[in-house]
């Protein structure tokens, strides 16, 4: 499994240290990620809902895998750590 966390990409391989930018929740932008099993989508449009009571939504996104027994997309992967700070994942049923 590899982790990606998109406040700073992956680090050079020099083992230069990065500055860490703690995610605002309140305000950053936020990926929804279904693992496309049954009532993924519902599960994660609830907490959505739910975050829309303490702050604006049009920034939290939903996207899925392809299906639940494969791993997600590179340009998936990617496409989340270049556009989110933060990142849900619907992962049970």
């Amino acid at each position: 499994m590899r982790i990606v966390n998109p406040s700073f990409g992956l680090s050079a391989t020099t083992g230069e240290k990065i500055a860490l930018k703690p995610v605002n929740w309140a305000s950053d932008a936020i990926a929804l990620l279904s693992n496309s099993k049954p009532n993924a989508r519902e599960l994660l449009a609830g907490i959505r809902e739910k975050l829309g009571a303490s702050r604006k939504i049009d920034n939290i996104d939903f996207l899925s895998k392809n299906s639940a027994s494969q791993p997600a997309p590179k340009d998936v992967i990617q496409e989340i750590a270049a556009k989110y700070r933060g990142a849900l994942l619907a992962i049970a049923d």
